[in-house]
């Protein structure tokens, strides 16, 4: 662990270290067909991406006993069954979750961070299980000093609740100098790190709508992954 103070980045996956939405998008069109409801157009399936699925059922009409079965056909798209095309290994299947890549450049970016003596953790909505599944497939547990997430039983859902628990894993003091700022692309990353009383870097290379990032009030904004480092920096000198 390092030692206070610490400059802790927390990094959302979806959309800010990987391009998810092809597993995403395609394990909640296959929950929807199965349960024989519409399939939400594209725009709204984009919607899917950062926030806990169950919030993202529920907007589209799903509850009770019905959103529970649709909680579980994702997440057997998405975790359980080698369903999909592997756009990284060609004649292979995957489930969902591996149905995604890497953006280029982040490996390189997190180097830096690290070198730079950053704390580098992912923060993210996805239950935990699966994102340390997605990190060791893509390697990210290698650039990272850890991996937390949302709970199973929907005890910890919102980002605030998965950062709080993050810090409490880590050991995050803010009165013996330590400081951090939640790094994302969606409304929910903006919201969590108000809502814990940390500064947000917005990254426009994910799945914001146009002013979504502006419109919650990102501390600053990136607009390439090879501009992470600089604006962590940017950020931390600033504050």
């Amino acid at each position: 662990m390092a030692q206070h103070p610490k400059k802790v980045v927390l990094l959302d996956l979806d959309g800010t270290l990987t391009k998810s939405d092809p597993g995403i998008i395609a394990s909640v069109t296959m929950a929807f067909k199965e349960l024989g409801h519409p399939v939400p157009d594209d725009e709204e399936l984009h919607r899917f991406i950062g926030p806990a699925i169950q919030e993202s059922m529920e907007r589209n009409g799903l509850h009770g006993k019905e959103l529970e079965e649709g909680i579980r056909i994702y997440r057997r798209y998405y975790s359980d069954i080698d369903y999909f095309d592997d756009p990284n290994h060609p004649g292979n299947k995957v489930p969902g979750r591996l149905y995604n890549t890497v953006y280029p450049g982040i490996p390189e970016q997190m180097q830096r961070l690290t070198s730079a003596g950053y704390f580098l953790a992912v923060a993210t909505c996805k239950p935990e299980p699966q994102a340390k599944v997605i990190c060791e497939h893509f390697h990210i547990t290698d650039m990272v000093n850890g991996v937390w997430g949302a709970s199973m039983d929907d005890s910890r859902l919102h980002k605030d609740e998965v950062i709080r628990y993050c810090f409490d894993e880590i050991g995050y003091d803010e009165a013996q100098g330590d400081r951090a700022v939640m790094v994302g692309d969606r409304w929910t990353d903006m919201d969590g790190g108000k809502a814990v009383g940390i500064g947000t870097i917005g990254c426009r290379w994910g799945y914001a709508e146009p002013h979504e990032l502006e419109d919650h009030n990102a501390t600053l904004i990136i607009d390439s992954v090879d501009q992470l480092f600089d604006g962590v920096e940017r950020y931390f000198d600033g504050n």
